[in-house]
């Protein structure tokens, strides 16, 4: 394994790079919360998770004692964060309290869902007097859109992460689920990056065994899949990204699994799923982010990822060769493959990257086939189908490494959902010739 110090300073810089003085980040950074957010305004709205419940406690009246000593003024009662996922619901709740409140800044302090539905509330708040319909604000740059055509701009957002995980808090994503249809959509806007954002490592040391492995390994989907559709142009950015924040992750999962309280290890998975929120910022995500916008039922949204990408893996095999033996050299730095990728190439250094995938998926409890998923049935992989097919969803088949069409997805999709059904690798089609490869 690789001297991690060296690795640690290179994903600092990195996110300095990124974010430069709208990101502050570490360990012990949390008392500054007051005085970097009345730089966005000194009336604050404050949405957060965990109102009411005792292991928020000390986070809400840390929140309150800090921005007062800083001199801002609390525009209203803290509004409760979002339920899982992120439910419009919720979108339209937090939006309310946004008229009533009247601040000058919005605060988010919570997880990714929360972080989204604060986005996406700050948006129906700008807008939604004359766009009260929310389907509208999901696909590419929509939101913008209707800020210039009525010459308006958001209410300035402060987010503040709690959770490893999908760095909601760096990026242009706000992914929205329709609690009754069982699915998920998505805004991709520059509109609703936050302006600025604070994340102390050390508050994830109280998320649950679940939260933390489920993060973890949405952060390594962000960088995979980024590092996997990227165009040549953007690679050179790009690769440092994905790859470190890949690195710094696969090395420390199995040790903040074995020892939760472990600061540095903590340290280090922050560090890598910030770097996916960078990478997704450079570049998007693709297949197993779509297919796991339509399993939200049975599956958390970084255990979709994390089962879906070792197949997606073997059907771009073929295309993104280079970059992925990158990727297996990580692995087998951390002891998850032992094959010459040197020997390797296309169809077969796929499948033996996707294998060793799948062993650190089972090191921390991960399911590796649909099959052996609670509640998955047939109705998902429909599921999955009809939503790739959805023109909101398009930007998703675009930014794979062969972009799909809504006509590859009945054939290709869903040879890659059948394998992840079975774990046969060899079901799925090649998209390159659309042709069943021999896996030998």
């Amino acid at each position: 394994m690789k001297d991690m110090e060296p690795l640690q300073q290179r994903a600092k810089q990195l996110l300095r790079e990124f974010k430069g003085e709208n990101y502050l980040f570490g360990v012990n950074v949390f008392d500054r919360l007051g005085t970097e957010v009345i730089k966005l305004g000194r009336k604050a709205s404050v949405v957060i998770d965990g109102m009411g419940q005792d292991w928020a406690a000390s986070l809400v009246s840390e929140t309150e004692k800090n921005l007062k000593v800083a001199g801002l003024t609390i525009a209203g009662s803290f509004i409760p964060g979002a339920q899982p996922n992120a439910p419009r619901e919720d979108v339209f709740r937090i939006s309310q309290a946004l008229r009533e409140q009247k601040p000058e800044v919005v605060m988010s302090i919570g997880g990714g869902s929360t972080t989204d539905a604060v986005k996406a509330a700050i948006a129906l708040h700008g807008l939604g007097d004359k766009y009260p319909d929310i389907d509208i604000y999901f696909g590419v740059g929509e939101v913008s859109a209707m800020l210039s055509k009525e010459n308006r701009k958001l209410l300035p957002h402060f987010a503040v992460m709690t959770g490893a995980s999908s760095a909601a808090h760096l990026t242009k994503y706000s992914n929205i689920t329709d609690v009754r249809t069982r699915q998920k959509m998505l805004i991709v806007d520059n509109a609703v990056v936050p302006q600025k954002a604070l994340f102390d490592y050390i508050l994830t040391v109280t998320q649950p065994h679940s939260l933390t492995v489920d993060g973890a390994l949405d952060g390594i989907a962000h960088g995979l899949e980024v590092l996997m559709g990227i165009p040549e142009t953007l690679l050179e950015k790009a690769m440092p990204v994905c790859l470190t924040g890949i690195e710094m992750i696969v090395n420390n999962i199995e040790k903040v699994v074995a020892h939760p309280g472990d600061i540095a290890a903590r340290e280090a998975i922050g560090l890598g799923t910030d770097l996916g929120g960078y990478a997704i910022m450079i570049g998007g995500t693709n297949g197993a982010h779509l297919n796991s916008f339509s399993m939200i039922d049975i599956l958390s949204h970084g255990r979709a990822c994390a089962l879906m990408n070792p197949y997606y893996v073997v059907l771009f095999a073929t295309s993104v060769g280079d970059r992925l033996r990158e990727v297996g050299k990580i692995y087998q730095r951390a002891g998850y493959l032992h094959e010459n990728l040197e020997q390797f190439n296309g169809r077969k250094l796929g499948e033996i990257i996707a294998n060793a995938m799948m062993r650190l998926s089972e090191k921390i409890g991960f399911p590796t086939t649909l099959k052996a998923v609670p509640g998955y049935t047939e109705t998902h992989k429909v599921r999955c189908l009809e939503a790739a097919k959805n023109p909101k969803m398009e930007s998703k088949l675009k930014n794979m490494p062969i972009p799909m069409t809504a006509a590859d997805v009945d054939e290709s999709m869903g040879s890659v959902l059948e394998a992840a059904e079975s774990g046969e690798l060899e079901r799925i089609i090649n998209l390159c010739n659309r042709s069943r490869i021999s896996s030998t």
